[in-house]
């Protein structure tokens, strides 16, 4: 099949579009590299054998959007990840996240219907139940206000999908998926934020290597066994292989309904805390940090019930916490050139 990933330099997208070549799909990629970097495409080359086909602009104009799909015939789904993802910058900054997540999206669905192009994988968020009151949750919880103007982009955009499916003429699946974490075996790809890490996990590898100076846990007075924040941590790579196989599900005409939306987790809690522990655990490193305040747009605990993404889709994820923070300090350090460490 030929796969249309947007954002598929980025962390998720590029181990996605490892999987998709491995399973024999054409990839090709759109990117505005504002949160990437051009040389993760000559990686991908370097684990797959194949390097897959790049064009560098914005999704949010229509206009360099209609002519990709002009000039890029029979593309049979889209994984769409292109968009900003920060919670705490969302909430500093919350015009830039609805005019790039939801803009980007439109234009996505509007050239999806413009030029027959029938199935959308989007990538949500486990944001969209806001603090769940029940846990695990499960797909049928309740989506509750959104803590952030980011959680908010990802419910406005399932309710834009929604709106379109409607119409005709287009499938979707939604992942919600909860924390990933953790790089690529080969440590060619993994995550690569620019500037200052706004997920724990490259935290914490930065500050292992010397990067940053320490560590910030944002509250320990959570309701939680330990008083840090719990999240359903997974692997990038068991995360990107959910992406295949959904996109294979609907070519393959094997959807139960139009839209449809899985969790994408372990179905495990893991704190703040615990985190830490497995990387002192799985790299000998002692790790400098410090309990701060809670951070805006927080959310006490989630983790997910995936016995309906498990079961229907035929997916597992199958890393344990320690392989995800292993893989994530073996990236670090390859992209540090510090393998004495």
């Amino acid at each position: 099949m030929k796969i249309l990933v947007t954002g598929g330099v980025g962390y998720i997208g590029s181990h996605t579009v490892v999987e998709l070549q491995n399973a024999g799909h054409e990839v090709l990629i759109v990117d505005n590299l504002s949160n990437s970097n051009i040389e993760v495409v000559n990686q991908i080359e370097k684990i797959s054998g194949i390097k897959p086909l790049v064009e560098i602009f914005d999704l949010e104009d229509l206009l360099l959007t209609r002519d990709f799909f002009t000039r890029h015939h029979g593309i049979e789904g889209i994984i769409h990840f292109a968009a900003f993802k920060a919670v705490g910058e969302s909430v500093e900054h919350p015009l830039k996240y609805y005019r790039n997540n939801l803009v980007s999206l439109i234009n996505i669905l509007a050239c999806m219907k413009e030029f027959n192009v029938p199935n959308l994988v989007f990538s949500s968020s486990c944001t969209v139940y806001g603090q769940p009151e029940i846990l695990p949750v499960t797909e049928d919880a309740p989506v509750q206000k959104a803590m952030s103007p980011y959680g908010n982009t990802k419910q406005i955009s399932e309710e834009i999908i929604l709106d379109t499916v409607h119409t005709g003429g287009i499938k979707a699946i939604a992942l919600r998926y909860f924390n990933p974490i953790g790089a690529h075996e080969s440590a060619l790809i993994g995550e690569l934020p620019l500037g200052v890490p706004n997920n724990l996990m490259p935290f914490i590898t930065q500050t292992a290597i010397g990067i940053r100076k320490e560590l910030s846990v944002f509250g320990n007075d959570y309701n939680t066994p330990d008083g840090t924040a719990i999240r359903d941590y997974i692997h990038v790579v068991d995360l990107a292989k959910a992406h295949v196989v959904a996109v294979e599900r609907m070519v393959n005409q094997r959807s139960k309904s139009d839209f449809e939306m899985f969790n994408v987790g372990t179905g495990n809690g893991f704190s703040v805390l615990e985190v830490i522990h497995s990387f002192e655990r799985t790299t000998g490193m002692k790790l400098n940090y410090k309990i701060v305040g809670r951070r805006a747009g927080d959310v006490e605990k989630v983790y997910a019930d995936t016995k309906f993404a498990n079961e229907e889709l035929g997916w597992k994820a199958e890393k344990s916490l320690d392989e995800m923070t292993l893989s994530a300090w073996n990236w670090e350090k390859a992209l540090n050139n510090k393998s004495n460490l």
